[in-house]
């Protein structure tokens, strides 16, 4: 599966960042009463879901779902995953007790990344072909709202008052600022080349964001809604991630095989640790409870 704009003129700026999120997998932790023990994992190119228990390293079941499960998110009380069915346009709701879909609901054109919100009422997911981001309440399991937000929304972060919904969008090389309450954008802040991840420091004041085409991370003041500083990382930074201290922060340079390590004190990369061909995502990095979900390219511009 091949990504692709509705805008050529949109097309050739942000080839490079469909390179990156073309045939994605996902892959999220279960926040259980034993922490990390499950992790499930969106298979792209066999439709399903696979249950891996960390203690034994061994595939425990397999759940089938839309075609071309792109990304996955847990409620935070880890009952329900959500799977972005970027091939179907649909998200599969399924519940991790049973282990099978228990609604499908439809979304817009190519959905990519999903989240849960702090309170587990609502579901935010990035429509990447559409250039929106459809509401899905947990509780009717139906759209409750559609956000244009531009072209090839990626990335999303919510705050933990659960007050605001942050976007990266590739096509405008800004991130959307999103009032969660009115489904309204308040504003957009300009960041680098290609924003395709996000990272929110555990008290929401600084926003991490990973430029997939100008090779760097921005630093958002989250506050002030302005971007403070710019990281060089290494070659094509797809996926982000804080640690729950929000001390450091990890980078998946793509382009490079390697994952860049900065320090949020000195907003320098401290260290740079070589990894597999074409890392694109971030470690979960999230304690238990809280909602997890990274994504990670196997076969980009087939």
């Amino acid at each position: 599966m091949t990504r692709m704009t509705r805008n050529p003129d949109i097309a050739g700026r942000t080839a490079a960042v469909f390179c990156a999120v073309a045939a994605l997998t996902g892959l999220t932790a279960a926040p259980s009463e034993r922490p990390g023990r499950l992790v499930y994992v969106a298979n792209l190119h066999s439709d399903t879901v696979s249950v891996v228990d960390t203690r034994s390293g061994t595939v425990v079941d397999g759940v089938p779902v839309g075609d071309g499960p792109d990304s996955a998110a847990l409620g935070p009380d880890g009952s329900r995953l959500y799977v972005t069915d970027s091939a179907a346009d649909t998200v599969s709701v399924v519940d991790t007790r049973t282990r099978t879909v228990v609604e499908t609901v439809g979304v817009g054109h190519e959905p990519s990344r999903v989240t849960v919100s702090p309170d587990n009422k609502s579901v935010y997911v990035a429509n990447v072909g559409a250039g929106t981001v459809s509401v899905i309440s947990t509780r009717t399991l139906a759209v409750t709202d559609t956000i244009a937000v531009g072209d090839a929304p990626l990335g999303l972060a919510v705050s933990p008052d659960g007050r605001t919904l942050y976007v990266a969008v590739a096509g405008s090389d800004s991130v959307s600022v999103i009032r969660t309450d009115t489904g309204t954008v308040t504003g957009a802040v300009p960041v680098g080349g290609g924003p395709t991840a996000l990272a929110l420091t555990p008290d929401g004041r600084h926003l991490y964001v990973s430029n997939l085409t100008s090779d760097d991370v921005s630093v958002v003041d989250t506050r002030t809604r302005t971007e403070t500083g710019r990281i060089p990382v290494g070659d094509q930074p797809a996926g982000i991630g804080v640690l729950p201290d929000g001390r450091r922060v990890y980078v998946a340079d793509i382009g490079s095989d390697e994952v860049s390590v900065i320090s949020t004190r000195s907003r320098t990369v401290t260290d740079t640790i070589a990894v597999g061909d074409g890392p694109t995502a971030s470690p979960s990095t999230r304690t238990a409870g809280a909602s997890t979900s990274a994504t990670s390219s196997r076969t980009p511009c087939r």
